[in-house]
């Protein structure tokens, strides 16, 4: 980058959903921002911070000791001003008056959005941090939050399957993940899980097919004494939700169900070491990439190397669960012995 009388000024801030992890990233980017004499400025819930103009100076006094903490000390919310023209420029005039040469944005592909939007209007550069325990963004491995939310998941589902073994029971757990089986596939494999209905597996049009093979399949284990069975529900799937399920095999099968709807309960947390790591990489590679100019980018990591993927390829949504764990799962659940 070309010499400048003045040190850069870096925008950051956190959007949509809140990850393990993120903290982590903050730390990072202020310190590396330090490190390479930058200006740091983070701007608080999301793109509200810069429609209302409500920011602070980062400085590595403010992010000691936050590596550690789940939720994002710059908050977090939704913005719907971001959805119009309006909303959109009161957020790029926050920038120019500001003197912003580069703006950070950890979220998921509805925070990327918003960057698409504010570059239509805007010169500076933007850079794009994955922070989603979806895992559902394309151009890296795993997002930042993920680990930490199928740790979360698994710590909870082992505490169910011990109620269900006790009483013989049937639980239907219902994970997050939006739109993505990345959350419920991992979760369901580590927990072995007899069932998992995910969007890879299951076909909406075919539910009550589903449904009998279930039934099918608990009656089956019921006469093989198992004691308990697991099934891990995709959110956003099965019409109705876990509840629905859970009735449907009440009525249709006489099957007693527990139902756990998991919810923010992943979201939240002291993000564990992989999670840490990986949001302290992102957070510097981000630093690094605003000195090389680059801009229009969300940093990931494939391989264990720090990757550049376009943001308008980012949210595509073309990851998939990988196929060896889709094999893994139809090999050893229970499902496999009735289909």
């Amino acid at each position: 980058m070309a010499t400048r009388n003045k040190p850069l000024k870096i925008g950051l801030l956190t959007s949509g959903g809140d990850a393990p992890g993120m903290n982590a990233a903050i730390r990072a980017i202020t310190l590396a921002a330090k490190h390479h004499k930058l200006i740091c400025y983070g701007f608080h819930h999301g793109y509200n911070g810069l429609i209302n103009q409500d920011f602070c100076i980062l400085q590595p006094d403010d992010v000691t000791n936050i590596i550690h903490q789940g939720g994002t000390i710059l908050k977090s919310a939704r913005c719907p001003e971001m959805l119009s023209p309006t909303g959109i420029k009161q957020a790029v005039s926050c920038l120019i008056k500001e003197n912003i040469d580069a703006l950070i944005v950890i979220g998921g592909d509805g925070s990327f959005n918003g960057m698409l939007a504010i570059q239509e209007y805007w010169q500076g550069k933007l850079i794009g941090l994955p922070g989603t325990i979806d895992n559902d963004l394309d151009g890296t491995e795993f997002t930042i939050g993920f680990y930490t939310a199928i740790n979360t998941a698994i710590n909870a589902i082992d505490k169910i399957r011990d109620t269900a073994d006790a009483f013989d029971r049937v639980f239907v757990v219902e994970l997050m993940g939006r739109h993505s089986g990345q959350i419920a596939f991992n979760v369901g494999v580590a927990c072995a899980a007899e069932q998992i209905i995910s969007f890879e597996n299951f076909d909406p049009l075919a539910q009550e097919a589903k449904l009998a093979k279930i039934i099918a399949d608990i009656e089956q284990q019921k006469q093989n004494k198992a004691h308990s069975y697991l099934i891990v529900l995709a959110e956003n799937l099965w019409p109705g939700g876990a509840h629905a399920l859970g009735e449907a095999l009440k009525q249709q099968g006489n099957i007693d169900v527990g139902i756990c709807v998991l919810g923010h309960i992943q979201r939240g947390g002291s993000p564990v070491a992989k999670d840490r790591i990986l949001a302290t990489k992102l957070g510097v590679a981000a630093i690094e990439a605003i000195l090389l100019e680059r801009s229009g980018i969300m940093i990931g990591e494939c391989e264990s190397k720090i990757t550049y993927t376009p943001l308008t390829k980012a949210i595509q949504h073309k990851k998939v669960v990988n196929d060896d764990l889709i094999k893994v799962y139809d090999s050893t659940a229970s499902h496999a012995r009735v289909d």
